[in-house]
């Protein structure tokens, strides 16, 4: 049976207690790669909703050469609210990754999550990210030190592994809680999965069912009727929403019922972001920032190809927006879910 609107509603606004600390929501946005950047971050809190927010990935190294454009993520805005917001670090020595940690909690962050879900070739050959996933020692060993480092709350992500064993997700959730991680997040793929197969949101309800910490649930959430279900079958504490929270920012809001959309917040929201990316980035940076959004925010059109090509015709921000504004000019038909071919 699908779960009533209003009851999904109910439970993505229940606050969650992790490591003694209250969170005011059960949505939240998934760290994501170059794309979670300061000024995505700032076009989603305008819209609220969420219950925390999760920072671009950070090489743990770069993090003690402090906050600026080019450390690896490690950036935020004069004024963002750094006690929603959780700093994701990537790294292979518990030591670094300590030490990187405690940076983010004297910077007054609300949290700091250990990517071991990341299985991009570049991140793996470093031996990190879902690398670590190989070596369950290491990993546990890295979550205990960061632990060790820091008060705040520790959150963990990861995949299932490297092979299609819900067994062996389970072994890594217990590894993780007896090292001290105070939640997890989890995509229920293989590493060496790219998104060419569904993930197994079974595997979630098996994780959750192994620990006593919050379980959050990621991946292929891409409409009201994913989220109830992944809510529903899984028993998962919350959901981390990644590709759908680009191709909608508003999402949060939307969801927990906190706003109400209006007709031209696609155009909207896409014109914003290319001004707060300008703000925040070197004229080039933005513009590639930019595409990559667009990539997804295309997937919600009827003809979402004909608006990406435009946009990667564009050379400079101006020419986005202008063709932002041919595309919106005539009321482009919306689809009821985005389209898969543009969420690589």
């Amino acid at each position: 049976m699908p779960m009533p609107s209003d009851t999904l509603t109910t439970f993505l606004r229940r606050p969650l207690t992790v490591r003694g600390r209250q969170i005011p929501g059960r949505l939240f946005l998934a760290p994501l790669s170059k794309l979670g950047n300061t000024a995505f971050r700032e076009l989603v809190a305008g819209y609220g909703g969420y219950g925390l927010l999760f920072s671009e990935m950070c090489w743990a190294r770069s993090v003690p050469c402090g906050n600026g454009h080019d450390q690896g993520g490690f950036m935020w805005r004069s004024g963002e609210n750094l006690q929603e917001l959780v700093c994701q670090i990537f790294g292979n020595d518990p030591a670094a990754m300590a030490r990187a940690a405690a940076i983010i909690e004297k910077e007054g962050f609300f949290g700091v999550d250990i990517n071991f879900g990341c299985s991009v070739a570049a991140v793996c050959k470093k031996q990190c990210g879902a690398a670590l996933l190989r070596v369950p020692d290491k990993a546990a060993a890295i979550v205990a030190a960061v632990r060790e480092a820091v008060d705040i709350p520790v959150f963990v992500k990861f995949r299932t592994g490297w092979e299609d064993r819900p067994e062996a997700a389970v072994a890594m959730a217990r590894r993780f809680e007896a090292a001290g991680a105070d939640a997890l997040t989890f995509h229920p793929r293989v590493a060496p999965d790219r998104r060419t197969r569904p993930p197994k949101w079974a595997y979630i309800a098996d994780v959750k069912s192994a620990v006593d910490i919050p379980v959050f649930g990621n991946g292929d959430v891409f409409d009201r009727a994913d989220c109830e279900r992944m809510v529903q079958t899984t028993g998962c504490d919350g959901v981390a929403l990644g590709r759908l929270a680009l191709a909608k920012p508003w999402i949060f809001g939307e969801w927990t019922g906190t706003l109400t959309p209006a007709p031209d917040i696609y155009r909207t929201g896409a014109q914003k972001l290319t001004r707060l990316l300008e703000r925040y980035y070197h004229p080039e940076t933005a513009r590639r920032r930019f595409m990559r959004f667009a990539a997804y925010f295309s997937a919600n059109f009827q003809f979402g190809h004909t608006l990406y090509a435009r946009l990667t015709r564009a050379r400079d921000m101006d020419a986005i927006r202008a063709a932002l504004d041919r595309f919106f000019d005539i009321a482009p038909e919306l689809l009821q879910r985005p389209n898969m071919n543009h969420f690589r």
